[in-house]
């Protein structure tokens, strides 16, 4: 099956390439960015616009059409996945850990 999962990368750091590329491998997904200044800014913007016209039943994709088409900025390294998986699977674990049980070490 051919996974959906895509992220969109913004701020500073969506400039790099070498953290685009870790993103890219660590989730097995592609990497997309948008030109734009102050992203997070656009994005309350445009959930403030879907919050003023949710009596209109107007879906949230509808209201962004209009933003800016994010760009292919990296994909996935072959065989990164195969390295990952497990160590997000073991995080995973850690995490819940640490979620249900603070005071334990790890």
């Amino acid at each position: 099956a051919v996974s959906r999962t895509r992220i969109l990368a913004t701020g500073g750091a969506s400039h790099n390439k070498k953290i685009l590329q870790v993103l890219s491998d660590v989730f097995n997904a592609p990497v997309y960015t948008i030109d734009t200044a102050n992203s997070a800014c656009l994005g309350s913007a445009y959930r403030a616009i879907h919050g003023l016209i949710a009596e209109t039943n107007v879906s949230l994709a509808d209201v962004v059409k209009l933003a800016p088409e994010p760009r292919l900025a990296v994909t996935p390294t072959t065989g990164a996945e195969e390295l990952y998986r497990p160590l997000l699977k073991r995080y995973a674990e850690l995490e819940q850990k640490v979620i249900y049980n603070p005071t334990s070490s790890c």
